[in-house]
Protein backbone atom coordinates (compact mmCIF):
# COMPACT_ATOMS: atom_id res chain seq x y z
CA UNK A 1 0.00 0.00 0.00
CA UNK A 2 1.40 3.40 -0.99
CA UNK A 3 0.35 6.51 0.88
CA UNK A 4 0.88 9.90 -0.69
CA UNK A 5 0.66 12.95 1.50
CA UNK A 6 0.05 16.37 0.09
CA UNK A 7 2.56 19.09 0.76
CA UNK A 8 2.10 22.85 0.58
CA UNK A 9 4.91 25.08 -0.56
CA UNK A 10 5.07 28.85 -0.51
CA UNK A 11 7.89 30.64 -2.32
CA UNK A 12 8.43 34.34 -1.81
CA UNK A 13 11.03 36.83 -2.93
CA UNK A 14 12.67 39.27 -0.55
CA UNK A 15 14.56 42.14 -2.13
CA UNK A 16 18.11 42.72 -0.98
CA UNK A 17 16.92 45.74 0.98
CA UNK A 18 14.91 43.34 3.14
CA UNK A 19 18.00 41.62 4.51
CA UNK A 20 21.16 43.67 4.18
CA UNK A 21 23.15 41.29 6.41
CA UNK A 22 22.51 38.37 4.06
CA UNK A 23 23.24 40.53 1.02
CA UNK A 24 26.60 41.72 2.39
CA UNK A 25 27.60 38.21 3.48
CA UNK A 26 26.64 36.80 0.08
CA UNK A 27 28.82 39.38 -1.65
CA UNK A 28 31.72 38.55 0.67
CA UNK A 29 31.21 34.86 -0.01
CA UNK A 30 31.64 35.43 -3.73
CA UNK A 31 35.24 36.47 -3.12
CA UNK A 32 36.23 33.75 -0.64
CA UNK A 33 38.21 30.77 -1.83
CA UNK A 34 37.77 28.68 1.33
CA UNK A 35 35.17 27.81 3.94
CA UNK A 36 34.78 30.58 6.51
CA UNK A 37 32.93 30.20 9.79
CA UNK A 38 32.42 33.20 12.03
CA UNK A 39 31.85 32.64 15.76
CA UNK A 40 31.11 36.33 16.31
CA UNK A 41 29.35 38.96 14.23
CA UNK A 42 31.73 40.04 11.46
CA UNK A 43 32.66 43.73 11.67
CA UNK A 44 31.70 44.20 8.02
CA UNK A 45 28.00 43.74 8.80
CA UNK A 46 27.87 45.41 12.21
CA UNK A 47 26.13 48.57 11.02
CA UNK A 48 23.68 46.60 8.84
CA UNK A 49 22.86 44.32 11.78
CA UNK A 50 22.25 47.29 14.08
CA UNK A 51 19.98 48.94 11.50
CA UNK A 52 18.01 45.74 11.08
CA UNK A 53 17.77 45.17 14.83
CA UNK A 54 16.38 48.68 15.36
CA UNK A 55 13.82 48.17 12.61
CA UNK A 56 15.23 51.01 10.52
CA UNK A 57 14.40 51.04 6.82
CA UNK A 58 16.99 50.31 4.19
CA UNK A 59 16.94 51.96 0.78
CA UNK A 60 18.61 51.22 -2.52
CA UNK A 61 18.80 53.97 -5.11
CA UNK A 62 18.88 53.07 -8.78
CA UNK A 63 19.75 55.41 -11.64
CA UNK A 64 17.95 54.83 -14.92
Amino acid sequence: MVMIQSMSLLVTHIYREGNNCADVLANIGLNLDHLTIWTQLPACIGSHFAQNRLGMPSYRFVNF
